[in-house]
């Protein structure tokens, strides 16, 4: 004997079908108003972390952007030829370059 059908039939007295099915589908209809709030504040809370990560995302993406841009910016202003197979190419001027940095 189920322990729904011995609480209703020890509550009601008889256990009438009809109370019983009153019972079920109380307990029914709130499992599944329970259930449809529940899944809504798990989804809300998905979605918040899904926004947080695409934002953090971005700003890291743009930090690197910048760091890239810096350095490209101060390679140019340098005056110092990096590529070997210029014919303008000093590696003492590299070197001192490089010396300059650390």
């Amino acid at each position: 004997m189920s322990l729904l059908v011995w609480f209703t039939s020890s509550y009601f007295g008889s256990g009438s079908f009809l109370h019983l099915q009153v019972v079920r589908y109380t307990a029914l209809f709130t499992g599944v108003v329970y259930g449809f709030y529940h899944r809504r504040t798990l989804q809300a809370n998905h979605d918040q972390q899904k926004v947080e990560h695409a934002v953090h995302t971005r700003e890291r993406l743009v930090a690197e952007a910048k760091e890239a841009w810096k350095r490209r910016n101060e390679a140019k202003n340098s005056n110092v030829i990096t590529d070997t197979e210029d014919p303008r190419f000093d590696l003492e001027k590299l070197l001192l370059s490089f010396d300059k940095a650390s």
